[in-house]
């Protein structure tokens, strides 16, 4: 392995097109890894380092959205934590339902790949959530963090969801099907999703096993991991599941991060705006004031003092609008 090691690895910004990417990212795996082309659509990377395998499932956009450097997340956990690293990347939301792909995993099955691993780990987010816990069946015994995952795409099971209408003539009946199912095999599987997107909620309903952990992250958004690497708890979710440290009391005490993300206090403000209720809308208000200078939570907590002084409501005790107006702003 060559840069993905490095403090400072190559950036593979400014390149003409998917296939230079691929190329330069060969060059960065080097020989202790390989870039392998899947289809028209669909391409692995392998970087060869530490015995536990990270396996992650990507598309070129979130990619180029989320990484200055055009790198897969992958391997910025993986250089973090010294792991090796396997990435299959998709152009576009594919949901990686593709022979090529179900043909490379057969291989790594053939060849034993897993086998030569002590641990590996599985992990994606939304089309690709739905991929790694699929996929998970290659590997018996991995463990598997996927976030918002759909189960399935197929109307007979999965109708209420619209989003993706397009997908609904592709095939998620044939192998590495039902999502659910392919966890089987895991150790242990964590299911983390937001219950205020319906859809998502109804998808992870469909997860419940012996073996997977259903964890709510209420108010975190649709794009779960960009709200989980905003807060920085993401890698952190992974070294605890790698060293056997994960579970729901761990993931309660690291989603406390939420308690000072602004993304998170805009939405649980305005779930307590519509309808109005005041000495919530106080409480949450007050703490963040306390955090930062945040105009919309000081006009929220004006609207909800005057609304309860015209009620006749009750709020907590020391909700002094001016004085935390003021203080906020010095």
């Amino acid at each position: 392995m060559q840069d993905a090691s490095n403090s400072s690895p190559t950036p593979l910004t400014g390149l003409d097109g998917r296939d230079a990417w691929l190329d330069k990212a060969a060059e960065i795996a080097g020989e202790d890894g390989y870039v392998e082309r899947l289809g028209a659509q669909h391409a692995a990377i392998f970087i060869e380092d530490k015995p536990t395998l990270l396996v992650t499932f990507e598309t070129h956009q979130a990619i180029e959205e989320l990484s200055r450097d055009a790198h897969p997340l992958g391997w910025d956990i993986a250089r973090a934590l010294g792991w090796s690293h396997l990435c299959l990347v998709s152009d576009g939301d594919t949901w990686f339902r593709d022979k090529s792909v179900y043909g490379y995993f057969d291989r790594l099955i053939d060849d034993g790949f897993f086998e030569d691993f002590e641990q590996v780990i599985f992990y994606g987010s939304g089309s690709c959530g739905y991929a790694a816990a699929a996929f998970s069946v290659a590997a018996p015994g991995a463990r598997v963090v996927v976030l918002n995952p759909q189960a399935t795409l197929d109307p007979r099971i999965a109708e209420w969801d619209d989003r993706f209408r397009d997908m609904r003539r592709t095939s998620f009946t044939d192998r590495y099907g039902y999502a659910p199912d392919m966890l089987d095999a895991a150790r242990e599987a964590f299911v983390i999703y937001d219950p205020a997107e319906p859809l998502n909620a109804m998808h992870a309903a469909l997860f419940a096993r012996r073996n997977v952990t259903l964890f709510r992250m209420r108010h975190m958004g649709r794009d779960l991991q960009k709200s989980l690497m905003r807060v920085q708890i993401l890698f952190r979710i992974l070294a605890q599941l790698s060293a056997g440290k994960l579970d729901r009391l761990g993931l309660a005490r690291l989603y406390r991060a939420r308690r000072r993300d602004g993304g998170y206090q805009f939405r649980l403000l305005e779930q307590l705006k519509s309808p109005l209720r005041p000495y919530l809308l106080v409480l949450l208000a007050r703490k963040v004031l306390e955090q930062r200078n945040a105009r919309p939570f000081r006009k929220a907590l004006d609207a909800a003092r005057r609304h309860a002084e015209e009620e006749g409501l009750r709020l907590p005790p020391g909700s002094d609008t001016e004085k935390a107006t003021g203080d906020a702003e010095e």
